[in-house]
């Protein structure tokens, strides 16, 4: 029980702060607190450098980029997308905007310092800190920019128009991707834009600051997405890595200038009736000496009413392949996922069928 009461103590103060991961790393520390020491790190199996994610170059024939994006997603869940008509100008001030937050003085940040991820805009460290078994070196800027749209005046300035122009690029992008995930499925082209896939839309700015003791913590432990698509751009700093379904080894995701990293959620798997694949992934704690940037938008369905369900699609469902899972309600679906801890229960657990 004392430890458990030292631990709640401990949270709870470095909630207080309002400062942060990058507040423990002005004050000067030189180890971590113990809310951030991981059980059992040293089992975790060491990722490898070969092979990696596959590459889709969308200046390629419409038919092959297709074609990749389909094995891509049914093999790995992940793809790094290349030549996707957002100039680097564009992703490096993006990069900046993040970073130019997160490294305001603590006094100024920690006025959007809050829980409430549902606003405007948000500031904190750690969205399942107080239900998790440790915390993860890193902090988050998050913004919900659809269905319902920011304030923008509450998105602070100095990162405000940069944010704005990344959710209005991304999408673009995510159109065109999501007609070929479509196309792949043998569905029609705007099958998931039809079923408001385009319209739920958050971001999440993470920044990783250096870590006095990586060996002993995470910046995100191991999960899956609970939407469509994820679209994550980051900087030349790396630490992402993801699970490969072939030999669940863990595979480094080297970051390559101007890529974007898509990655499958929960709920294309569902809709997809299991022909694409949401896999685990995770980031390790930073151990360069500058701080690591990464921003992920997150697609998911706009339509969040009583009665708007999501299941496999119908044109994906025969007798030789027979639906694999429930209908999931949106509404339910997302506060499931917002009030757990990071590393639990894959989202599809609750909606898989039993086989006959």
């Amino acid at each position: 029980m004392a430890a458990s009461t030292d631990r709640t103590t401990a949270l709870k103060e470095f909630e207080e702060t309002k400062a942060g991961v990058k507040g423990l790393v002005d004050s000067g520390i030189t180890s971590i607190p113990a809310i951030f020491h991981h059980p059992n790190i040293h089992l975790s199996t060491p990722a490898v450098t070969q092979p990696s994610i596959p590459i889709v170059d969308l200046s390629l024939p419409r038919p092959i980029a297709v074609d990749l994006i389909h094995a891509a997603c049914r093999d790995w869940g992940f793809f790094q997308l290349i030549n996707h008509g957002i100039t680097l100008s564009t992703i490096d001030n993006t990069i900046s905007a993040v970073r130019s937050f997160h490294e305001l003085p603590a006094a100024v940040r920690s006025q959007y310092y809050t829980r409430a991820i549902l606003g405007s805009f948000s500031y904190f460290s750690n969205q399942d800190l107080f239900y998790s078994e440790a915390a993860s070196w890193r902090d988050t800027l998050y913004l919900i920019f659809s269905p319902v749209r920011p304030e923008l005046d509450r998105i602070p300035e100095i990162c405000r128009s940069a944010l704005v122009k990344w959710d209005e690029s991304v999408k673009e992008v995510a159109r065109e991707v999501m007609g070929m995930v479509c196309e792949g499925l043998g569905v029609g082209l705007r099958r998931l834009e039809e079923l408001s896939c385009l319209e739920g839309r958050g971001m999440a700015g993470h920044y990783y600051p250096p870590c006095p003791e990586p060996d002993r913590t995470f910046g995100l432990v191991d999960h899956t997405d609970p939407g469509i698509l994820t679209f994550l751009v980051q900087d030349s700093v790396g630490g992402l890595q993801v699970k490969s379904m072939r030999d669940e080894c863990w595979v480094d995701v080297k970051p390559i200038t101007g890529a974007l990293v898509v990655n499958v959620g929960d709920l294309l798997q569902i809709i997809s009736n299991d022909e694409y694949k949401s896999v685990q992934h995770r980031v390790m704690a930073n151990s360069s000496e500058e701080s690591r940037v990464s921003i992920g938008t997150f697609f998911s369905p706009g339509k969040r009413g009583e009665s708007d369900t999501y299941g496999p699609l119908s044109e994906l469902i025969s007798i030789e392949k027979p639906a694999r899972y429930g209908n999931v309600k949106m509404i339910e679906y997302l506060n499931a996922f917002l009030n757990r801890k990071i590393k639990s229960k894959s989202q599809l657990d609750p909606y898989r069928l039993l086989e006959k």
